[in-house]
């Protein structure tokens, strides 16, 4: 760059450090007399630990009176009354780049095996304004995400935004492993967050596996971190996602889970002062989640193609976080505990879910022959508890006894082994051929 060129950056270039002086701790948070700083700023926290000079990152999260209020991104020991306290003047920045494809990362961007960073990546912010809507592209072409019941009958759009709800211990993460494997996307960006610090190693050894981690990017934030590091996670690895849908790439973004983004949340609301409001949670995680979610979807360049599982809190879909999330997203994949406790993966209840952008990427057949098998299910649902009862007598009902007779086909299509790879093509071609037989057209 030219000496010209540099001149225009000079007013910028600050010409003074300021600082303050930690004055107390309360609880999450930290006070401090100074510095001149805004929300979102990063701090330095100087101190000494051990005998030896030590920094901690601390962002701020607002004020009160003239103190200003910080959290930590790490563990506040050693942390005194008059530690000196450096604002950055800027918000939090991390290195992105190709060559972190394979690795894994925590939400500051820093590899959790303690290697260094690999040279040539490139800085950027966090947190990013979301596209504008009229520069988004039509979502008109499918994503193969390679699990059979989603490709054929809730099948997904590249850039579409799509939500897991399901309660603990029903799938989610298998799931979501299962579509890192067999995605058609050029690259996967998954986020962990507010896991069980098991649950990391054992998602990317035997969910996601070594193959998916060639193309994959994992950043994660464990359960026992700082709220600020689990929220910052989700941050981290949409700006990631971003970072590649501006270099022209269709990107899968696979966040687990959206409800601990809002529960970290609801930590620094409440600790800053926020009023409870809906079952606890504070007006502040309900501006934060559009603004995460938005972020997703098509740009002039690529697309993110994003799934987000949602926590269901005790199987209620119509909570607080549920009702919100599912109002942002183009559809929901609801996962049925009953449908697990049956045996049958992956556990999609197919009548509480939707794939909003359906009719506009599958053919007039294919959507033909997704609504048939909805209608067949249907029917054998509404009718279950006759049957199974037998109260139902044969002959009764031409659609019910059509309905005892494909379900158990609908089962054995709908079900897939974890490792099993279908592509699009097969599983559309199974569901019309299924179709045609449920239509007496055998």
């Amino acid at each position: 760059m030219r000496a010209v060129d540099l001149i225009q950056y000079i007013p910028s270039i600050p010409t003074f450090k300021k600082y303050g002086k930690v004055k107390r701790v309360v609880g999450l948070m930290i006070e401090s007399q100074g510095p001149e700083s805004s929300v979102g700023e990063v701090c330095h926290i100087h101190l000494v630990s051990r005998g030896k000079p030590k920094v901690i990152l601390a962002e701020v999260v607002g004020f009160n009176g003239e103190l200003v209020i910080l959290m930590p991104y790490t563990n506040m020991h050693d942390i005194a009354p008059g530690s000196l306290v450096e604002a950055t003047s800027k918000p939090l920045k991390v290195k992105i780049g190709s060559s972190l494809i394979g690795k894994v990362i925590d939400s500051l961007g820093r590899p959790f095996d303690g290697s260094e960073l690999p040279r040539g990546l490139n800085t950027t912010y966090t947190e990013q304004d979301p596209p504008n809507p009229l520069s988004r592209p039509p979502i008109d072409e499918p994503m193969e995400v390679g699990v059979k019941a989603i490709d054929s009958m809730l099948t997904v759009g590249k850039g579409q935004r799509v939500g897991i709800f399901a309660g603990s211990g029903v799938g989610k993460s298998t799931l979501l492993g299962m579509i890192a494997r067999n995605t058609k996307a050029d690259i996967n960006v998954i986020a962990l967050i507010g896991e069980r610090g098991r649950e990391v190693r054992e998602f990317i050894e035997r969910d996601l596996g070594e193959e998916g981690l060639k193309r994959t990017i994992v950043v994660a934030a464990t359960s026992d971190q700082p709220a600020l590091m689990r929220i910052k996670g989700a941050f981290t690895a949409t700006a990631i996602a971003e970072y590649f849908r501006d270099k022209g790439m269709n990107v899968m973004l696979m966040m687990d889970s959206a409800t601990r983004v809002a529960m970290a949340q609801r930590e620094i609301g409440l600790a800053v002062g926020e009023p409870p409001t809906t079952k606890g949670y504070t007006p502040s995680v309900f501006a934060i989640l559009p603004k995460l979610l938005e972020r997703t979807g098509t740009n002039l360049h690529g697309s993110i193609t994003a799934f987000y599982t949602v926590l269901v809190d005790g199987d209620d879909l119509n909570e607080p976080i549920s009702d919100t999330v599912r109002g942002i997203l183009d559809g929901h994949i609801v996962l049925d505990r009953e449908i697990a406790n049956r045996g049958q993966f992956p556990a999609i209840n197919i009548l509480k879910s939707v794939s909003r952008l359906m009719n506009h990427l599958a053919s007039p057949q294919h959507l033909q022959a997704s609504t048939r098998i909805r209608e067949l299910l249907s029917t054998y649902m509404n009718s279950e508890d006759l049957i199974q009862i037998g109260a139902y007598k044969k002959g009764t009902s031409k659609e019910i006894d059509e309905a005892i007779v494909y379900y158990p086909k609908i089962l054995s299509f709908l079900k897939q082994g974890v490792y099993e790879q279908v592509t699009q093509a097969t599983s559309v071609n199974e569901l019309i051929r299924l179709s045609e037989k449920g239509d007496g057209r055998e």
